[in-house]
């Protein structure tokens, strides 16, 4: 399966990737040694649609493979479900939990109560198949409660094609980047207060043994010349887009990241030599993925590989301008206080779901600093960011450490 899984991204990128070659006893070991250096307890479970089964296949930490093989979900009746979970959960007036538990049911029902849950599992890597890498997996439902209420959450391309290092923030260096107007692309009027906010929190509302250092770039500043000047001067650990991403059908040079003065293509991310750079996190809050289309997800789910970073954070489906201002936000409020990028997304998305997150008198009420709202969106004060809409499409990808 790893090795099925590096080839079907090294064929979208055409290029070599990393070579598999961790066997799951080795990535039982891998988990463990990660266990006790982030005081969390992660499992990887790899999902495969097939044409007549789900294959499903569960690695915990210091363990042997656990592997189920659903004869009564094939490929069609598992993906007609899935589409309809899509588009269902796209629209913010509407919400039915049957098929989030149905889908909870068939991926996660064959080990909740038997291992994850004997194992005090709490941090969960994702590995999916096509038809399945479009899933927002925080939005699966059991019944009684959301997976991301009881799981950190990360979708990887592959086991062997993430970085399992971990390293505690030291240093800590953020670039945040972005643009507000565009010629031929819709407005984001809530940028420049998406990066005033981040930097201004990391930079002096932190006690001072956890301030960051932070550099922006917006607008007009927002060229390539510009981003590569700065990731090649500086030491970042990391790089916060605020600007049209989209993932897009068909050839990775479809699928872009939109500059002031260039859209960089996903076959161009080679034009930034990330491997230099070493970055922690790229963090693209205004994404957009064609959900339904194998090589739009495939996109999405590699960003991480094809620039070399760490990890990767963005949406799969564009949120609102109001939506991504406050769980943006919110996740950086949440990223000095956790072990992990995972759980810092997690705590974010809590917020949303349980009304900690939420928007009175003109201003987004977070857990910290909070947020006053740009004149353009001042008069939004009816939203209620609990519907999945608003939390569940914003996705980890690659390492969740």
């Amino acid at each position: 399966m790893e090795r099925s899984f590096e080839k079907e991204f090294e064929d979208y990128f055409e290029e070599d990737l990393a070579e598999v070659d961790q066997d799951p006893e080795e990535i039982a070991q891998t988990l463990l040694h990660l266990s006790e250096a982030t005081d969390t307890k992660p499992g990887v479970l790899w999902a495969v649609p097939r044409e007549d089964h789900l294959h499903l296949v569960l690695i915990l930490p210091g363990g042997k493979p656990i592997v189920r093989d659903l004869y009564d979900v094939p490929r069609s009746k598992l993906l007609k479900t899935v589409e309809a979970f899509q588009q269902q959960i796209d629209d913010p007036n509407q919400w039915d939990l049957q098929l989030a538990q149905q889908l909870h049911q068939w991926i996660l029902g064959p080990y909740e109560k038997e291992h994850l849950e004997v194992a005090e599992i709490d941090t969960l890597l994702f590995c999916l198949g096509k038809g399945l890498r479009g899933v927002p997996l925080a939005a699966l439902h059991d019944g009684q409660s959301y997976l991301v209420e009881r799981y950190s959450l990360t979708a990887i391309p592959a086991f062997n094609l993430i970085q399992t290092d971990y390293q505690p923030r030291k240093t800590r260096k953020i670039l945040a980047a972005g643009a507000s107007q565009f010629l031929r692309m819709n407005s984001l009027p809530s940028v420049p207060t998406e990066i005033s906010t981040i930097l201004t929190y990391l930079r002096s509302q932190l006690s001072n043994q956890s301030q960051w250092q932070g550099q922006s770039l917006l607008n007009r500043d927002f060229t390539l010349a510009n981003l590569k000047e700065q990731l090649y001067t500086q030491n970042y650990n990391i790089v916060h887009l605020a600007t049209h991403a989209e993932f897009n059908p068909g050839q990775p040079q479809q699928s872009f990241i939109q500059l002031r003065d260039t859209r960089l293509s996903l076959d161009q991310m080679n034009t930034i030599n990330w491997s230099k750079l070493n970055l922690d996190l790229l963090v693209l809050s205004a994404c957009k993925t064609a959900l339904g289309d194998d090589s739009a997800e495939l996109g999405f789910a590699g960003i991480a590989l094809k620039s070399g970073v760490k990890t990767a954070l963005g949406s799969l489906w564009y949120v609102s301008d109001l939506g991504t201002l406050a769980i943006m936000n919110e996740f950086y409020q949440q990223l000095p206080q956790w072990n992990t990028k995972a759980q810092a997304l997690r705590q974010a998305q809590l917020g949303m779901l349980r009304g900690k997150v939420h928007v009175n008198d003109g201003r987004i009420i977070l857990s910290n600093l909070p947020v006053q709202l740009p004149k353009e969106l001042a008069d939004m004060t009816n939203v209620d960011f609990s519907h999945p809409f608003y939390w569940s499409g914003f996705t980890m990808l690659s390492s969740p450490w």
